[in-house]
């Protein structure tokens, strides 16, 4: 199992805890320091079902600077430019025996695991997500 995880980010640390909560260490890259490959990356856009538009960061990264907003881009310029400037990969992305997602939000996570939660879990803001027993609440 590994995540593609950016600590900085509370999204990818939530990911990240509810892993651990199945009793589960993942390998942890990270990514702005480790990027991937391209053909990883292009692996990875596959198996999880996405086009790299979806999987492209517009918050805190040079989308705008870099025109990535424009339409008429394909998905070939959109991977050079999350190759060029990983920050551009939104994140955490979670590879499991169960399938690959970009885990926004971090529950999306508890699809793939493939084992169950061993007991409650909050979120970093307070959300409960997982009761007592390991249940996810609804």
């Amino acid at each position: 199992m590994t995540i593609y995880h950016n600590p900085a980010c509370g999204t990818s640390r939530n990911t990240l805890a509810m892993i651990r909560n199945a009793g589960i260490e993942p390998e942890v890259i990270e990514y702005l320091k480790t990027p991937p490959s391209r053909a990883v990356l292009v692996d990875l856009i596959a198996r999880a079902g996405l086009s790299p538009r979806a999987l492209l960061r517009e918050k805190g990264t040079p989308f705008a600077e870099l025109g990535l907003g424009d339409d008429s881009l394909d998905d070939e310029a959109l991977i050079d430019a999350m190759i060029a400037y990983p920050i551009l990969i939104n994140r955490p992305l979670v590879v499991t025996p169960l399938g690959v997602r970009l885990c926004r939000p971090s529950e999306v996570v508890l699809d793939i695991l493939p084992a169950a939660q061993r007991g409650a879990f909050t979120k970093e803001d307070g959300e409960r997500v997982i009761d007592d027993s390991g249940a996810k609440v609804r």
